[in-house]
C-alpha cells in the first residue's frame, strides 16, 4: 500500500469512483454528490492536492486535501488544519479499513506541516457515516445549514452540514 499525489492519467479513474459513490449514495438515499467540473480535479491535481491510496499499483480509494476551508468551516479555518473532501474508496477494496489508513497518513502530514487538527464534513444526516467517523477517532462538532453556499458545490445546498474534527497527535 502507498499513498500519492494523483496525475492527470488518473481522472478518468477519480471519475469512475466518484460516480459509483454517487450511485451508492442514492441507493441509501442520502444527500448525493453533484458530478464535479473536471476543472476543479485538475487544479486539485496541479496544486498536489488531489491523493490516491494504491494497493498493488491499483487505485483503491481517492481524496482532496485543502489548508482553509472559509466556505464551510468560517472563522475556524484560521486554526492550523488540514481539511480533507470526497473520500472515495473503489468497491473492489472495501472492508478494508482504507478510511482509517488515510486518516493516520493525514494525521503524519498534519504533523509535518505543523497543523492542529483534521477536519472533514459530510452533507446530510448519515448516522452510520457519523459512527463511523467517531469511531476514527473524529469529534462530532454538529449540523448545521450553511447560509451561503455561493462558490461550493450544489449538493451543500440540500441539506445540514455535519461537521468533524480530530487533533494532529
Amino acid at each position: 500500500m502507498k499513498i500519492e499525489n494523483s496525475e492527470l492519467a488518473d481522472v478518468p479513474k477519480i471519475f469512475d469512483l466518484y460516480r459509483l459513490a454517487t450511485s451508492y449514495m442514492k441507493s441509501k438515499n442520502q444527500v448525493h454528490w453533484p458530478e464535479f467540473p473536471k476543472e476543479l480535479i485538475q487544479n486539485e491535481i496541479a496544486e498536489n492536492r488531489q491523493w490516491k491510496l494504491l494497493i498493488d499499483d491499483e487505485i483503491a480509494c481517492i481524496w482532496a486535501t485543502t489548508l482553509n476551508d472559509e466556505l464551510i468551516w468560517g472563522a475556524k479555518s484560521n486554526e492550523p488544519s488540514l481539511y480533507i473532501h470526497r473520500i472515495a474508496t473503489n468497491p473492489e477494496f472495501r472492508g478494508r479499513s482504507l478510511v482509517k489508513k488515510l486518516v493516520d497518513w493525514a494525521n503524519e502530514f498534519g504533523k509535518t506541516k505543523g497543523l492542529t487538527y483534521l477536519r472533514m464534513d459530510t452533507v446530510g444526516l448519515n448516522k452510520g457515516l457519523i459512527n463511523h467517523y467517531e469511531k476514527l477517532g473524529f469529534e462530532f462538532l454538529g449540523a448545521k445549514k450553511l447560509q451561503d453556499t455561493n462558490g461550493l458545490p450544489e449538493h451543500y445546498q440540500r441539506g445540514e452540514v455535519c461537521f468533524f474534527q480530530k487533533a494532529i497527535i
